[in-house]
C-alpha cells in the first residue's frame, strides 16, 4: 500500500485547500483505513468555482477558438500518458482495482477513450447547410450552427472513476464548454489530479474546476439547481439520476444521465461454445462494480441443468484466485466500502429468503484482509420477479434465469427497468443479431463482440439514462444548435 497525495481543489486555475482548510479521509478499499487526505470543500468553494466557469465561458475565447482547445487537451492527454503510474496508484487505492483490471477499464480504456475523441473530434460538423426555400414571394437561405452549451457539471461515480471522468471532461472541452467536474467522495484523487494536470497544460483560468466534498450530494445539489450551470452529466445510480431530473427541471436545465442496468446475456441453446459462454459469465471483474455489466445470464431450460453444473465447476476453479493487492492476474480486489459490502451482502440474504439456490460464493471474506471483500456469488433456480433478478446489485453477484425459446428470452430480457447493455450468443450469426435487435437496450454483444469503446456511443434505454456518452455522439451532447436564416 501507499500513501496517495493530497487531493486539492482546482478552481479558477488555483490548486487549493478548501476554505477553513477542512479535509476527509480516503479510505482504502483494501484495508478500510486511510490512505490519504482530501480537501472538503464547502458551499462557498462550490460557489466559487460555478462563478469561474461562468466567467471562462462567457469573458474568454474558449468557445470558440478551436485550436487552442485541440492544442490544449492534446497537451493534457501526453500528461496524463506521463502519469500513468500515479493513475494506477490512484485505481487501486481509492477504488478498489485489481492490478488486472487497472490496464484495462481502469486506465487503459480512460486513456484510449481520450485519443479517440481526439481522432474524431475533426469529423465535427459546426454548421449545416439547409439551402434555399421560397414562401410569401421571397427565398430564404437556412444555415445550422453548433455551439458549445455553456457551464457544464460533471458529476461522476466511484466504480470506473478516470473512464467516467474522460468521458465528461474531454468531450465538454472539446466541445467549448467550460466545466466544473465533481468526483465521488471516494475517489477524490482521481478528480484532483485533472486540475493539477490542467494546471501544468496551461489552461485557462476557469475552463476547468475540480471540486469534492465528503458530503455526495452538496456540490451535487448546488450544482443542478444554479442557473449559470448550463447542463449536467451525471454517472451513477437511477434513485440519484430521478433526484436531479427533479432539481433540475426549475432551471430547465440540459441533463445527461448514464444510470444504473441489470443486464442480460443470453446464450441460445446453439451455441458453438456453450460451456465456454456460460463459464465466462462469472461476474468478477472488479468484483462487478460496472452499470454495463451482464448479471443477468439467460440459459435455455433444455440446458439448464448443463449450465449450472458449469457454473458450479467453473466457480470453484476460479476459487481464491483474486483479492490479492500485488498480484498482477487478479481482475478482482474488494469493493469499494464498508457501505457497499452491506449492501450486497443484504442482497445475498434476499436471494436466499426469495428461495433462489446459492450456487457459489454469498460470504464477506475477512480472511483477505480487512477490506471490504466479497467472494465471487452465483445463484440459480432465480425467476426473473426475484428482486435480485431486477434491482441492480453492483457486486460481484451474478443470477442465472432459464427461458424457454428466443421469444421467451427476449422478453425475460425486456422485463426490466434498465436497458443499459446485453449479449447475445449462437452458432447461428443471423439469428443471434435479430434476437438482438429485440433486446430493449443501448449496447449488445453478439458472440463476444466490443460494444463498448471510445469510438462508439454509448448510453441506455428506459432507467438506464438519457442520451449518449463517447463516440462523436458524446462531443455532440455538449453542443446547442441554432438556426440562422436570411431572406436572399
Amino acid at each position: 500500500m501507499i500513501t496517495l497525495p493530497d487531493a486539492k481543489l482546482f478552481i479558477d486555475g488555483v490548486l487549493r485547500d478548501a476554505q477553513g482548510g477542512a479535509t476527509f479521509d480516503v479510505i482504502s478499499p483494501w484495508t478500510g483505513q486511510p490512505v490519504g487526505k482530501a480537501a472538503n470543500a464547502s458551499a462557498a468553494d462550490v460557489d466559487e468555482a460555478i462563478a469561474s466557469a461562468r466567467r471562462a465561458f462567457d469573458t474568454t475565447d474558449w468557445s470558440t477558438n478551436v485550436a487552442k482547445r485541440v492544442e490544449l487537451v492534446t497537451k493534457l492527454r501526453a500528461l496524463f500518458e506521463e502519469n500513468r503510474e500515479r493513475l494506477s496508484d490512484l485505481a487501486r487505492n481509492e477504488a478498489g482495482a485489481a492490478m488486472g483490471a487497472v490496464g484495462r477499464a481502469h486506465v487503459d480504456m480512460a486513456l484510449d477513450g481520450w485519443d479517440d475523441y481526439l481522432r474524431l473530434f475533426p469529423q465535427l460538423k459546426w454548421e449545416k447547410d439547409y439551402g434555399g426555400r421560397t414562401g410569401y414571394g421571397f427565398e430564404t437561405r437556412r444555415q445550422a450552427v453548433y455551439e458549445p452549451v455553456g457551464v457544464v457539471g460533471a458529476i461522476t461515480p466511484w466504480n470506473v472513476p478516470l473512464y467516467v471522468n474522460v468521458g465528461k471532461v474531454v468531450a465538454a472541452l472539446l466541445a467549448g464548454c467550460t466545466v466544473i467536474l465533481k468526483p465521488a467522495p471516494n475517489t477524490p484523487g482521481m478528480g484532483a489530479i485533472f486540475g493539477e494536470l490542467a494546471l501544468a497544460a496551461g489552461f485557462p483560468a476557469g475552463v476547468l474546476n475540480v471540486i469534492f466534498g465528503s458530503d455526495p450530494a452538496l456540490a451535487g445539489e448546488m450544482l443542478v439547481t444554479d442557473p449559470r450551470v448550463d447542463l449536467i452529466s451525471f454517472t451513477g445510480s437511477t434513485g440519484v439520476g430521478k433526484r436531479i431530473m427533479e432539481q433540475g427541471a426549475a432551471t430547465l436545465k440540459r441533463v445527461f444521465l448514464e444510470l444504473g442496468g441489470k443486464s442480460a446475456k443470453i446464450v441460445l441453446e446453439d451455441s458453438a461454445n456453450f460451456a465456454m459462454d456460460v463459464a465466462q459469465s462469472m461476474l468478477v471483474f472488479h468484483a462487478g462494480q460496472g452499470c454495463a455489466v451482464h448479471s443477468r445470464l439467460l440459459v435455455p431450460r433444455s440446458r439448464y441443468e448443463e449450465a449450472k453444473a458449469v457454473l458450479k465447476h467453473a466457480y470453484a476453479s476460479f476459487g481464491d484466485n483474486w483479492g490479492d493487492y500485488d498480484n498482477p492476474a487478479h481482475i478482482m480486489g474488494p469493493v469499494v466500502s464498508q457501505r457497499q459490502m452491506e449492501r450486497v451482502l443484504s442482497y445475498v440474504d434476499i436471494g436466499q429468503a426469495e428461495g433462489a439456490t446459492l450456487l457459489a460464493g454469498g460470504k464477506a471474506r475477512p480472511d483477505k484482509g480487512s477490506g471490504y471483500f466479497i467472494e465471487p456469488t452465483c445463484f440459480a433456480d432465480v425467476t426473473n420477479d426475484m428482486r435480485i433478478a431486477q434491482e441492480e446489485i453492483f457486486g460481484p453477484v451474478l443470477v442465472v434465469i432459464p427461458f424457454e425459446d428466443d421469444d421467451d428470452a427476449v422478453r425475460i430480457a425486456n422485463e426490466s427497468a434498465y436497458g443499459l447493455c446485453g449479449g447475445v450468443f449462437s452458432a447461428d450469426l443471423d439469428r443471434a443479431i435479430a434476437v438482438a435487435k429485440r433486446i430493449r437496450t443501448g449496447s449488445v454483444s453478439v458472440n463476444g463482440g466490443m460494444c463498448i469503446a471510445g469510438d462508439l456511443p454509448f448510453g441506455g434505454y428506459k432507467a438506464s439514462g438519457i442520451g449518449r456518452e463517447w463516440g462523436l455522439e458524446g462531443i455532440e451532447e455538449f453542443l446547442e444548435t441554432k438556426l440562422i436564416a436570411w431572406r436572399a
